[in-house]
């Protein structure tokens, strides 16, 4: 049997004309230049005995190894798989900044084997990219970064409850209260469409709500939680929720809510990419020491 995070196949895709020309009018000259010279491949890696469809997107040259992201995407169905021109807004970002990144579509869509899941084989499909980056001989092994949004954030919180090797994460507007959400919430009906007719949805939802087990979660991983204050999908009552689990549980973290904003950020993308950056680069990319935790000073 093919070892998980085996890397199959590798084809590179030319940047979209349309990713080019929308970053083209919202980056400084210095970072578009950084952006276009992003080179973005079309990967499948083995996970569970699944070949699995992601995306590989690699900086401009520069030093022998790289820090690297693994980026959890959100959305689910046909329509949540990332394409080329997603993947860039994502990971062809984050691999311009001097990461490689790589963004599972997970099982079951985007051309990856096997049935979609929402929390459960495909958080596997997400761990699975560990040990294919580690593969990489230009990825530096030691400075490895996590990113989800949405059901991506989820994922992401599910992975930390798992393993220590992430420098540092990052969720933007993440479920982690779905166990306390009504049954008609998107984000709840969402779950649902996606377990099995005898299922205990209850159960299930609380497993995918890490406010119930923060404490859980690694404690060398500092995490940023990001959320809107405007999401209509996830209830901003989520990221702040997480905030107070993470504070009760003495763990590294930093919460914004970015007021306005909407479940994607929109209309605080700017800033909140700044926030973002400068957290991978400091954790991850400088190997920064932890903050302190739990009540301290004057």
């Amino acid at each position: 049997m093919i070892a998980n995070g085996t890397l199959l196949d590798s084809t590179p895709v030319a940047i979209p004309a349309t990713s080019l020309a929308m970053s083209r009018r919202s980056m400084s000259a210095a970072d578009f230049a950084a952006f276009s010279a992003v080179g973005l491949h079309e990967i499948t890696y083995m996970s569970n005995g699944l070949r699995i469809k992601a995306w590989l997107a690699l900086p401009p040259a520069g030093p022998a190894t790289f820090p690297a992201i693994i980026f959890n995407r959100g959305g689910s169905g046909p329509r949540g798989a990332l394409t080329a021109e997603g993947a860039m807004q994502y990971a062809g970002l984050y691999a311009s900044w001097g990461y490689v990144c790589i963004a599972s579509n997970y099982r079951g869509v985007g051309g990856s084997e096997g049935g979609e899941e929402w929390g459960a084989g495909d958080v596997d499909d997400a761990m699975h990219v560990l040990p294919l980056l580690e593969s990489l001989g230009y990825v530096d092994a030691d400075r490895i970064g996590l990113i989800g949004g949405s059901r991506g954030g989820m994922m992401a919180l599910m992975m930390l409850r798992r393993t220590q090797r992430f420098r540092a994460a990052a969720t933007i507007c993440a479920p982690t209260m779905i166990h306390a959400t009504d049954s008609a919430a998107y984000i709840r009906k969402t779950m649902v469409k996606h377990l099995a007719a005898d299922a205990d949805v209850q159960r299930e939802a609380e497993v995918r709500s890490a406010v119930l087990w923060a404490h859980e979660l690694s404690k060398s991983t500092p995490l940023l939680v990001m959320h809107g204050t405007g999401d209509k999908r996830v209830s901003p009552d989520h990221g702040l929720h997480l905030g107070l689990a993470l504070q009760a549980a003495h763990h590294p973290y930093r919460l914004i809510m970015y007021e306005n904003a909407d479940h994607v950020l929109a209309g605080r993308r700017r800033e909140s990419n700044t926030d973002l950056r400068w957290w991978m680069d400091h954790f991850v990319r400088d190997r920064g020491p932890l903050p302190r935790v739990g009540p301290h000073g004057a």
